[in-house]
């Protein structure tokens, strides 16, 4: 059932030619502002060499830069542009879009339902997000 629901998730994203750890890696930028590539590649349960290519790729496509960490000038950080903002909000509208047709197929009972169980979901969804070392085999 949870493999269901994760897959009925990820249907809901648009074509892009964003991966799915592309599109959750400038998803963190934007939340947590400009952080270290190594942060970014544990942050997301990718090696560091994975994450390197991936964010060349997002700068080649204008969606990332690099900047110099204010704190110490010979440390570099990624952070998201203009353009990968707009294209994550894209993302949002459309998957927002396609949700919205899904609920509206159910029951009031079953969008009540999910309703209450958004909170516990949150917390759920919170709890992985506060400690991404441990759900990424320690690393």
């Amino acid at each position: 059932m949870l493999g269901r629901l994760f897959g009925v998730f990820r249907s809901l994203s648009p074509a892009s030619g964003l991966s799915l750890t592309a599109a959750a890696t400038l998803a963190t930028l934007e939340r947590s502002g400009p952080c270290r590539l190594t942060w970014l590649a544990v942050r997301e349960g990718v090696t560091q060499p994975a994450m390197t290519q991936l964010i060349a790729r997002l700068q080649e496509a204008g969606l990332v830069d690099r900047v110099a960490d204010p704190a110490d000038g010979r440390v570099v950080q990624v952070r998201i542009t203009a353009d990968g903002k707009a294209t994550l909000a894209g993302r949002r509208a459309v998957r927002a879009e396609r949700l919205a047709g899904l609920l509206d197929r159910l029951s009031p009972d079953e969008r009540n339902a999910l309703a209450a169980a958004l909170p516990a979901l949150n917390s759920l969804a919170s709890a992985q997000l506060a400690e991404p070392a441990r759900w990424n085999g320690g690393h």
